[in-house]
Order: structure tokens, then C-alpha cells, then sequence
């Protein structure tokens, strides 16, 4: 007889949202985003394509959940002591190439994606937090986030699509040259 915490022989460990998200982003950074299926992820841990539906309704809501997730921390990189507001805003924008660039084709990720969640918000949020604090108009903020961050992901879908053709499936490269 299994317990909930032990499931049944010949059964796999109990699927949840967050180790469908970590397995996916292990995938992503074994094989890259044009071999990461569902079916992919499901053979991968065990389970039918079907059981991932239960958390992400499409490979789309799969994508967007995994470009939330890398971005998680990144807003604290507006929070370094000292600097005026153009050395806070060249932060957030480190940390955010950063963070694609540490997973293969992350930069692909995000960009084909329309991430809304806490961690994307929040570094919008810090960047024009940084920028009020600075002076500048709320439509000024706006288009500077809109600005940076497509500079940004721009330069890293680039710098991503070289390293791969250069030496094969790259890793963390972050510290190449910045934008």
C-alpha cells in the first residue's frame, strides 16, 4: 500500500507544477528550444504528455511560466547600495542578460513570450522606480523600460545565436561583453 509521500510501484513521483518547470528548464538548457516538447518533457519525468496539461494548458503557458522563472531575483539588482540612477539601470540590465544568458536559447524564451508574472513586473517595476526617483515622467520611465529591455534581449538573442554557432550549445556566458 503507498502513503502520499510514497507512490506506488511502477508509478513515477507525484507531478507538480514547480518540478515540471525545473524538469522543462533542464531540458532547455540539455537541448534547447527547438527540441523541448511536451512529449519531451513528459517521457522525462515519467509521466504521460497528457499529466502536464494539469499545470500548463499549452507549451505556450509552459514557455511563459519558464521566461518568469528566470527572470526571479533579477529586480534586486536595482537595489545595490550607492550609484546614481544610470549605474542602477546598467544593473538591472546586466542582471537581466544575465539571467537569459544562463540558460541556453533563454533570450529565445522570453522573447517569444508575453511574461506577466511577479518576477517580470518587479523588474519592470524597479527599473522605473530607479527612473522616478531619478526625475523622469512616468511616459519617459516607459519607454526607457521599453527601450532597454528589447535592446537587451535583442543583443543576447544575438549574442546566444553566435555562441551557438561558434562552439555548439552554449551556457552561462554573462561574463562576455555587455550591452
Amino acid at each position: 500500500m503507498s502513503s502520499p509521500s510514497s507512490p506506488a510501484r511502477g508509478r513515477p513521483a507525484r507531478l507538480d507544477r514547480t518540478r515540471t518547470l525545473q524538469t522543462a528548464l533542464d531540458l532547455l538548457d540539455q537541448s534547447g528550444l527547438d527540441a523541448l516538447t511536451m512529449r519531451r518533457l513528459a517521457d522525462a519525468m515519467g509521466v504521460q504528455a497528457g499529466a502536464l496539461y494539469r499545470y500548463f494548458a499549452t507549451k505556450q503557458d509552459l514557455l511563459t511560466a519558464m521566461a518568469e522563472r528566470m527572470m526571479e531575483g533579477v529586480a534586486e539588482a536595482a537595489a545595490t547600495d550607492g550609484g546614481d540612477w544610470s549605474e542602477r539601470l546598467t544593473a538591472l540590465a546586466r542582471a537581466e542578460r544575465e539571467a537569459l544568458l544562463a540558460h541556453r536559447d533563454g533570450a529565445r524564451v522570453f522573447a517569444g513570450t508575453h511574461a506577466t508574472g511577479a518576477s517580470v513586473l518587479g523588474f519592470a517595476d524597479a527599473f522605473v522606480g530607479v527612473l522616478r526617483e531619478a526625475g523622469f515622467a512616468d511616459d519617459a520611465a516607459a519607454r526607457a523600460l521599453y527601450t532597454v529591455v528589447n535592446y537587451t534581449v535583442g543583443h543576447t538573442l544575438e549574442e546566444q545565436a553566435a555562441l551557438q554557432a561558434q562552439d555548439g550549445p552554449p551556457r552561462t556566458r554573462a561574463s562576455s561583453a555587455t550591452p
